[in-house]
């Protein structure tokens, strides 16, 4: 199993002029200790979960960009971008920039979006689910074609590119992982066995939604005639190893759960100015224990 961070709290010690050092000397710390892969929200305000939204919240793709300069292993990614945020075909240069630029570790993490608030607060596109999805496939569709080299038109009910050169390609072949996040069970469910190599799901105190969601997972695939054991499944899981410490080992537990059920990735989100203790804690104490599960 392979663990990751999702920075998803960016108030930090010191605020917007200490942000830039702090995000640095966390990356490279996660790096160093061995995390597989390093996320950022692709929200514009705060979500509700973590804090009111005039909380700190940086651009996620130029945020990577800089990551990508302070580490050289973990895979770089956002959990998840929203569609309708980025035109696709600039999304597709974003993420190969990313892949180029980080020596081919980017993955294109990517759902239908949900927070009305900020679209409407920026006035971004926002329209309703269906057509979201509709939008999320051939977005999809428009970034495997421009990875494949493939500049003849695309024509879709939302979106009309008439030559979707990508130069450069993309360092990683055939094109960099994509990630579908949601555990919607009629179509996210449905368009990570159509297209994704990877998941993002919620491990809950209740591992049987979990175990529900990629049974649902598994049927799809059936459906779509895929390999369900070549979509890497991963999820958000509470990481609280204790103030000391002393929780690790009911965190190592849970995760041989996960891994129990074919989990690969798990991923913390430490909160605020816990990101360095989570950092170093789960890299000496959670990594090693896991590392053969």
């Amino acid at each position: 199993m392979e663990i990751g961070i999702h920075i998803a709290d960016q108030s930090l010690p010191g605020g917007a002029p200490q942000l830039g050092k702090n995000l640095a000397e966390a990356a490279r710390a996660a790096d160093d200790a061995g995390f597989g892969f390093i996320s950022v929200m692709d929200h514009f305000f705060q979500i509700h979960q973590i804090g009111p939204p005039e909380r700190e919240m940086l651009e996620a793709y130029t945020t990577l960009g800089y990551l990508a300069a302070c580490t050289s292993r973990a895979r770089l990614l956002t959990l998840v971008t929203g569609v309708v945020y980025r035109q696709p075909g600039i999304l597709a240069k974003i993420v190969t920039t990313l892949d180029v630029l980080s020596n081919g570790r980017a993955w294109l993490g990517i759902g239908a979006a949900w927070n009305d608030e900020e679209a409407i607060g920026l006035g971004l596109p926002f329209p309703p689910v269906a057509e979201r999805f509709e939008r999320l496939e051939e977005t999809i569709q428009i970034c495997l074609r421009m990875w494949q080299g493939d500049e003849s038109p695309y024509g879709g009910t939302h979106y009309r590119l008439a030559r979707p050169l990508n130069s450069p390609q993309s360092l990683t072949r055939p094109h960099p992982p994509l990630l579908i996040g949601g555990s919607g069970e009629r179509k996210t469910l449905r368009l990570v066995a159509r297209y994704a190599q990877a998941c993002n799901l919620f491990a809950g105190p209740d591992l049987r939604d979990l175990q529900h969601k990629l049974d649902v997972l598994r049927a799809h695939c059936e459906a779509e005639g895929r390999d369900y054991d070549e979509i890497t499944k991963t999820c958000l899981v509470d990481m609280n190893t204790g103030d000391k410490g002393d929780k690790a080992g009911e965190l190592i537990d849970r995760l041989g759960e996960l891994a129990g059920m074919g989990i690969a990735v798990a991923i913390g989100m430490p909160v605020g100015a816990a990101l360095r203790s989570h950092i170093d804690t789960i890299g000496s104490d959670v990594i090693p224990a896991v590392a053969a599960l």
